[in-house]
Formats: structure tokens, C-alpha cells, sequence
């Protein structure tokens, strides 16, 4: 079902024309997830002192986390990476055709994409998440998805709590 939430075509060109690159990634990222049946949340917290760009929930449960890198010093300069190994079923880095993919680990999965698409180029090898902790994630995805969409429908009311 689809929510208008009051934003027009003109809107939504002003909200593209202000993203930054790694936020039109993860657009087309959540875009191109969603063609199998994944619903995504971005700057997901999982905890203290990790912030994942994006973070999908699949329709059996599975959660993968994507992180999008819009160049070569994005890159370099990510040393939490492999703390975002233990939150997921799935890891990926999303980049655009431009980047130099060799950098990237070959262990982790990979998407290639841009602000209105993507393909998912190599899987992720799958690591289970426990049971607990795979309840904390989906509770933790669920209350940041409302959260997102209480202060989208209702800005200012609630207060920003990540």
C-alpha cells in the first residue's frame, strides 16, 4: 500500500537535490532490496558506536546490513566495518561503477548501484545471528522504521533519539 505523505514530485526533487552520494546510494540500494520483498531502514544503530548505512529485513527474517561507500577515502577511512559482521545474516558493501571494487574485501558481498537502482554482484556469505540477538534487531528495526515515519508524518513531536 502505498502512503502519500504529502510530498509532491517538486518534493522530492528538493529532498534528492539536498542527499549526499552515499545517501542516493542507498536509495537506489533499498530500491533495488525491496525487488526481493526486503523492507530497509538507513543509520540503523545496532549498538553503541556503530551507525549502519543500511539495514534490510528479508520476509523470512533474514537481516542484512549494506554499507555505502562513495569513494576510495570513504573506504580507507571505515575502521568499524567488521563490527557490523556480528548484526547481521548478510554483509555487503554498495559502491557505484566508478569505484575500484578490488579494494573491497572478497569475503563480504557486493552491490553495484546509484541513486535509482542496483545489483547485487556477489552474495554475502550467511552467518546466522542467534535468536536473541536476531530479536533484538528486528525489535530495534521495528522501533526505528515507526520512529522514522512518526517524525516524517509529525516533525517535532517526538524527540531524536537515533
Amino acid at each position: 500500500m502505498f502512503v502519500n505523505l504529502g510530498m509532491s514530485h517538486t518534493d522530492g526533487q528538493t529532498l534528492q537535490a539536498n542527499m549526499l552520494p552515499g545517501q542516493l546510494l542507498a536509495r537506489g540500494v533499498a530500491r533495488h532490496l525491496s525487488s526481493y520483498g526486503f523492507v530497509s531502514v538507513e543509520e540503523l544503530v545496532p549498538t553503541r558506536g556503530l551507525r549502519v548505512d543500511v539495514m534490510a529485513l528479508g520476509p523470512k527474517g533474514e537481516i542484512w546490513v549494506v554499507e555505502c561507500k562513495s569513494s576510495r577515502a570513504d573506504f580507507t577511512s571505515d575502521s568499524k566495518w567488521q563490527g557490523y559482521l556480528e548484526w547481521a545474516d548478510r554483509f555487503f558493501w554498495a559502491v557505484d561503477e566508478s569505484f575500484p571494487t578490488d579494494m573491497l574485501p572478497e569475503e563480504t558481498g557486493l552491490i553495484i548501484g546509484d541513486a535509482y537502482g542496483a545489483e547485487i554482484i556477489r552474495m554475502g556469505p550467511e552467518t546466522k545471528l542467534a535468536p536473541a540477538r536476531r530479536k533484538v534487531m528486528v525489535q530495534k528495526f521495528a522501533f526505528h522504521a515507526a520512529r522514522r515515519l512518526h517524525l516524517l508524518r509529525d516533525p517535532g513531536v517526538l524527540p531524536d533519539c537515533g
